[in-house]
């Protein structure tokens, strides 16, 4: 038997004639530098795409090449997201967090052709042109301030359509879209990411059980779009034609919260800093904001505390906890309840919203050690290795299979984790970070997570420091809330109800702030680093 099925590509050019038709009079809101709002339609940003995907063309763009993109969160970044790949090329979106010296490797790296950079992050470009070969920079003006000498006019490029724009030839499985590993552990690597991939992975974030995202909401995407696509999101809202609100480069509290309350926000995303300071400002000035009662707050990039979760709680706000990487597009896990699990108490329901979740359709899940698979058991700690069809098989321009990816085609992720009987992943720590103290592994994230329910603690970061005795030990390094004050007894003592006291931090270090990668994560290895000559004698808890 033969099945009937037209045989019809997964590729982008649909979601944007469908965001096009059905939706031209959605609204696309984004704040601008000066902080005033941008307003638009789906119906504006699909002839602009178009406009874009045809320009790009006319300047020689041929299929596959890559077209850089250092900007913030706002419309003419969504045009690229859709412009770049009907045109037939790959949209590559740089991380501006990253040092100057990484941006040009990875400009290089990917050979970008053309550039578009918003007018604000020129003085970041202007650190690395002579470093790269980029052949032509197209200039966003987001201030309304000319485009200085040796830069073209991001809307001159637009002139260049004549309307007639004809999508050329793209197959399922052409690339479209690329992002690099932030390089932690190394050069940074790049993930190219096909049309099929992005609308697949647009379905699966859609669900109920996943981002939730319905054509009747609100989406402010606050993970920068240079961050492994804003997960997915500005694909996927064009997908369903939900308004989008972009909040440009105002990520402070008190602006997103505003941002918050006069478009109606019914979902954002970010990482969990972003949600700490939402929280703290949330508390202090509890009748400020009125925001929508159930809003959906996404959180991805690291755990989230069973603190953080429950505070939202208490203001009516949902915090979802979800989990991916680069390699996974990014979304893998996410922390819905299942149903059979409902009338559990309170306490257990913290608990399992805490995890990362179980995994979304097509994405497998399986915990390893040594090279074999663990039964689903919530004591069988090992690596969490994914596959499905968003999944990456190798890194850009890696010719032979790299040691990331097993014999039998699954990605090994590096976090360590437990998957309990009914699928719930619980990253206990990456395996760079968990603390090997006398041949027994204690896990950071667990610790970090538990003490900042503390209520004097903002933030904490674990880390395992040389010991001369147990080979590594805890050390913890806190971030008080203002006006509060503690010691290391009292929160040790605050642990001591969850950790064996073997696990407990030895010493504790607090500071004004913790180091952070350019995606958020506490920086480890710089702690390790500055604290690796450490004193216990001189410093242990007593």
């Amino acid at each position: 038997m033969k099945a009937t099925m037209m045989d019809y590509p997964l590729t982008l050019d649909h979601i944007l004639e469908r965001a096009g038709k059905q939706f031209a009079p959605i609204e696309i809101v984004s704040r601008m530098p000066d902080q005033s709002l941008h307003r638009y339609t789906y119906g504006d940003f699909y002839r602009r795409a178009r406009q874009l995907a045809e320009a790009l063309q006319k300047i020689g763009l041929q299929k596959g090449e890559r077209v850089g993109t250092l900007m913030w969160n706002h419309f003419a970044h969504l045009e690229a997201y859709l412009g770049i790949p009907v045109s037939g090329g790959v949209l590559h979106t740089l991380n501006l967090r990253l040092h100057p010296s990484e941006i040009a490797y990875i400009i290089n790296h990917a050979q970008d052709r053309f550039l578009i950079i918003d007018d604000i992050l020129l003085p970041l470009y202007e650190k690395i042109k002579d470093h790269v070969k980029i052949e032509r920079v197209f200039v966003v003006s987001l201030t309304g301030q000319p485009i200085p000498p040796g830069y073209e006019s991001y809307e001159d490029l637009l002139k260049l359509a004549t309307g007639e724009f004809v999508y050329p030839q793209i197959t399922e499985n052409d690339p479209a879209g690329m992002c690099y590993t932030s390089g932690t552990t190394g050069n940074p690597k790049g993930v190219v990411y096909s049309h099929r991939s992005i609308v697949l992975h647009c379905f699966s974030s859609a669900l109920l059980d996943g981002m939730a995202l319905a054509q009747k909401d609100v989406v402010t995407p606050v993970v920068p779009m240079f961050h492994v696509n804003a997960w997915g999101l500005p694909f996927t809202c064009a997908m369903v034609g939900s308004k989008q609100v972009f909040p440009g480069p105002h990520l402070d509290p008190i602006s997103l919260l505003d941002l918050f309350e006069t478009e109606k926000v019914t979902i954002t995303a970010g990482v969990p800093t972003i949600w700490m300071g939402i929280l703290h400002a949330l508390n202090k000035e509890k009748d400020r904001w009125k925001l929508q009662n159930d809003m959906l707050l996404v959180v991805g990039g690291s755990a989230a505390a069973e603190a953080l979760i429950r505070g939202f709680d208490q203001h009516g706000l949902r915090l979802r906890q979800a989990w991916g990487m680069t390699e996974t597009s990014p979304l893998g896990t996410a922390a819905g309840i299942k149903s059979n699990l409902l009338d559990e108490n309170e306490d257990k329901i913290y608990e399992l919203s805490a995890t990362q979740g179980y995994a979304v359709p097509f994405v497998d899940t399986r915990v390893c050690r040594d090279g074999k698979a663990l039964p689903w058991d919530e004591n069988s700690i090992g690596e969490l290795e994914v596959r499905g069809p968003w999944i990456a098989a190798s890194y850009y321009k890696e010719q032979d299979r790299d040691h990331n990816w097993t014999a039998d085609g699954w990605f090994k992720t590096g976090d360590m984790v437990t998957i309990n009987e009914d699928g719930y992943v619980t990253i206990v720590d990456r395996t760079k970070d968990l603390i090997k103290s006398g041949g027994e592994w204690i896990s950071s994230v667990a610790l970090e997570n538990t003490l900042m329910g503390h209520p004097a603690v903002a933030e904490a970061a674990a880390v395992g420091i040389p010991h001369p005795k147990w080979q590594e030990r805890p050390l913890m390094v806190v971030v008080l809330h203002q006006d509060h004050t503690t010691t290391p007894a009292e929160l040790n003592a605050f642990l001591n109800s969850k950790f064996e006291k073997w696990m407990l931090p030895d010493s504790y270090v607090f500071v004004k702030e913790i180091p952070r990668s350019s995606a958020g994560k506490f920086l480890k290895r710089a702690l390790r680093e500055q604290y690796q000559d450490w004193n216990w004698e001189e410093h242990t808890v007593k």
